[in-house]
């Protein structure tokens, strides 16, 4: 080629990135660039070696540019992947954004939204803070995919003390709080079509967590005149060929309703009739109110296979710590293949926050300083016992007491408050009385006649808060 080609050439750059814009091809680029401008580059592949020789980056709108049918002067509206479709987490919903437009307003919020001890005043053990402290300079690297040996001892300790005998330092893994693990356990286990049984209402991250794995997730109902307790009948009726499993929140989040032997042992039977796996989200085991007993199902759970969900961020005040953990039991058998599954989704994350599970040996060991607060006297306790009495108080309004948890779930008479859309119900409450709860949809509860209040604000701005919903229900009955 000769020298003046390629100076016109590069004088046409502009023209011709003009070109590439408009979506011309390769042929009709060097056709025009013939009949238009006297630059005859004869063959495809001689505009290409040119392109690439004298254009610099960015004047190289598309230099494999295909030979086909031109490229529309369009771009492409970028959309959330499809699986994304049924999945929703309302505590962190549309009304907490409208929640945060106000604060930036100027505006102060009562947020009664979320489980979080430390923004309320609720102040982990000074030791585990210390020890992690300590660690830092060993928390550098990764650690074993399934955490440190110390951290997996412990939760393997822990559960000896309850009496779990079948277990062992392997069949423990440390995670980025039991969030991740749930999505780890249903991600590895779930199939497109198999199904889930989940409890109704929910800790939304269960039902999330199903259907982003490509499963289904089918919801048991609480039985809220009896103690919010599972009902074991409709459990069963949905049990099919395709289900695999069944989730048990106990502590319950939202409704505080902490399930006794009876109840566990019904559902370990189901689990062992219909040949299921339990998942047991266990994370408030130890905020237990009146001197309830917690039980945990792994302990009623040898001949089933049990995957246990548990950690530190509510009864140790530590959420933003992210140290949870997960635990293999009962049948595993005939689990190999989907432990292999769990160890595979370990090791794909690397391993869990190393710095926080250095936190876990010490809580678990340690003074636990959760039963000052949940024994009378104590500030949950009492902040309990005020929101509950005070709910139950506001015409229209009713409460089961919570046995446990953070967490109130009253329901609205719907002869006294015909309300159809507890989302917009919600977010008319907060732009009126600028109090932030999430509504009982959010917590895949069928009706629009409930919704969850967190009782962890200090007793005045708890008072307060309430006082704000009975004057705000008051203009509408």
């Amino acid at each position: 080629m000769s020298q003046k080609k390629s100076v016109i050439f590069k004088k046409l750059l502009p023209v011709i990135k003009q070109y590439q814009g408009e979506g011309y091809t390769h042929e009709k680029i060097v056709e025009l660039l013939k009949t238009s401008h006297g630059l005859d580059l004869v063959t495809v592949k001689t505009f290409k070696s040119y392109l690439y020789r004298y254009a610099s980056k960015d004047q190289i709108v598309n230099p494999v540019m295909s030979t086909s049918a031109p490229i529309p002067n369009t771009r492409r509206i970028i959309k959330k992947s499809a699986k994304l479709e049924n999945v929703c987490y309302d505590i962190r919903g549309p009304i907490l954004r409208a929640a945060v437009e106000m604060e930036e307003q100027g505006h102060k919020i009562i947020k009664l939204n979320i489980g979080n001890p430390a923004p309320f005043g609720f102040e982990a053990p000074q030791e585990i803070i210390n020890d992690v402290a300590i660690n830092l300079p060993n928390a550098i690297g990764y650690s074993d995919s399934k955490g440190i040996f110390p951290a997996r001892k412990a939760v393997f300790q822990y559960y000896q003390q309850k009496g779990l005998f079948n277990v062992d330092v392997n069949d423990i893994y440390i995670g980025n709080g039991v969030s991740e693990l749930i999505v780890m356990a249903m991600q590895g286990l779930l199939d497109n079509g198999d199904e889930m049984l989940v409890p109704m209402p929910d800790y939304p991250l269960w039902t999330a967590a199903v259907n982003l794995s490509g499963g289904q997730a089918i919801h048991y109902r609480c039985d809220e005149q009896n103690g919010w307790y599972p009902d074991i009948a409709d459990m069963e009726s949905k049990i099919t060929a395709n289900t695999r499993g069944i989730v048990v929140i106990n502590p319950n989040n939202p409704t505080g309703a902490v399930y006794p032997r009876h109840i566990l042992e019904q559902i370990v039977a189901l689990a062992r009739k219909h040949d299921l796996i339990i998942f047991a989200d266990e994370i408030y085991d130890k905020i237990v109110y009146d001197g309830i007993e917690h039980i945990p199902m792994s302990t009623l759970a040898s001949d089933v296979l049990c995957i246990t969900f548990n950690g530190l961020s509510k009864s140790y005040r530590i959420a933003g710590f992210r140290s949870g953990w997960m635990m293999v039991s009962g049948d595993k058998s005939r689990a190999k293949d989907y432990i292999e599954g769990l160890d595979m989704l370990a090791s794909m994350r690397l391993c869990a926050n190393v710095q926080a599970q250095y936190a876990i040996q010490t809580a678990l060991g340690g003074y636990q300083t959760i039963n000052d607060l949940v024994k009378p006297g104590g500030r949950l306790y009492e902040q309990r016992n005020i929101a509950w009495e005070m709910l139950n108080e506001i015409p229209g309004v009713s409460c089961v007491k919570p046995e446990g948890a953070l967490y109130c779930f009253p329901r609205l008479d719907p002869n006294i408050y015909p309300i159809e859309d507890d989302e917009a119900f919600m977010l008319n409450f907060l732009r009126a009385e600028k109090v932030l709860l999430v509504q009982g949809t959010g917590f895949n509860w069928p009706t629009p006649d409930h919704f969850r209040v967190v009782f962890l604000p200090a007793e005045g701005e708890l008072r307060e808060a309430i006082k704000r919903l009975d004057r705000y229900l008051a203009s509408l009955r």
